[in-house]
């Protein structure tokens, strides 16, 4: 579950919440830019920061909760003990929060938020003093967008972009590990296999999409695509090789293969007996994974995700 599903499951019983999102900070403030909570009158999502701080806020917004008159606002808090905008923290830094109230009569907006996700599509979430909104055709150059001019006049923009995709080529136990940990990751998943009646492809609820295919067409189901992962782990090596062959002379962000040194070395050999370089091979992940030892398939989808994630924020 999301944010934005929490807020749907109860906006939808016609209960309000307060949306708190940090929309700046400073120093070594434990809230970051773009961390968010969700205060409902009966539980909560998410975070801004912790400690006594976040205490202090949920029970402010139970307070507002049972107001009728429901305003954004913001609010400054210095990490610094019991001073002016004092959070009662002594861990420094700064960060201010924005308080929005999110009612029932905002659900098709929050389910438009949704769908944007859902279809790894684009848009722009605004709160200012007096909207709350979300425009999928407006676009952002950067991730947060704050202007301030006084309590009265200020902006926060949010731009809900599209997520890092990965395509998983094999839905067995390894795949079906290895999507569990990206989707949790944040990625939008993709799993491709080419057997009918998998049990772990067809329990596999974690993926954004999932289809069985020939990997004869895999040009077809992983377009080329700069910003995109890929990871090979079908349940032989001649598949392997066949999906690799194809996906070579594309340019993708990420390729790695599931496998044996000793298989991985047949399968390069095989390669550049067929007219693909060093240079095209050496870009390829193989085996896929950081060196961590691994023995389960989560232990191995860990490794995997270490890797990428490491190449993603590097990126």
């Amino acid at each position: 579950m999301n944010y934005w599903q929490f807020i749907s499951s109860k906006i939808s019983k016609k209960k309000a919440v307060y949306l708190l999102t940090v929309i700046e900070h400073k120093g070594s403030s434990p809230g970051r830019q773009g961390f968010k909570m969700v205060v409902a009158e009966d539980e909560i999502f998410g975070s801004i920061g912790g400690g006594v701080m976040e205490f202090n806020l949920v029970e402010h917004c139970k307070v507002l909760l049972t107001q009728q008159d429901h305003r954004s606002f913001i609010k400054h808090q210095i990490h610094k003990g019991t001073i002016k905008d004092g959070s009662g923290m002594i861990c420094s830094g700064e960060q201010t929060i924005l308080f929005a109230p999110i009612l029932p009569s905002h659900i098709d907006l929050i389910n438009e938020i949704q769908n944007a996700i859902d279809t790894n599509s684009t848009g722009v979430f605004t709160i200012n003093t007096t909207t709350i909104d979300f425009s999928s055709q407006e676009q952002m150059s950067s991730k947060y967008a704050y202007t301030h001019t006084n309590e009265h006049d200020w902006s926060y923009k949010e731009y809900i972009n599209k997520k890092d995709t990965i395509y998983i080529v094999g839905g067995g136990h390894v795949g079906l590990a290895t999507t569990k940990l990206f989707n949790a990751l944040g990625f939008f998943t993709i799993v491709l296999d080419n057997r009918t009646d998998l049990n772990t492809f067809e329990h596999n609820s974690f993926t954004n999409e999932k289809k069985v295919i020939s990997y004869e067409d895999i040009t077809e189901h992983i377009p080329e695509d700069t910003t995109a992962y890929i990871v090979i782990m079908t349940n032989t090596y001649t598949d392997d090789k066949l999906v690799l062959s194809k996906l070579l002379d594309r340019s993708y962000q990420f390729i790695g293969v599931l496998g044996s040194r000793a298989k991985l070395k047949v399968m390069f050999d095989v390669l550049k007996k067929e007219g693909f370089s060093n240079g095209q091979l050496q870009q390829v992940h193989a085996p896929v994974g950081i060196k961590i030892y691994s023995q389960t398939p989560l232990e191995i989808a860990v490794s995997i995700a270490a890797q990428v994630i490491a190449i993603k924020n590097k990126k």
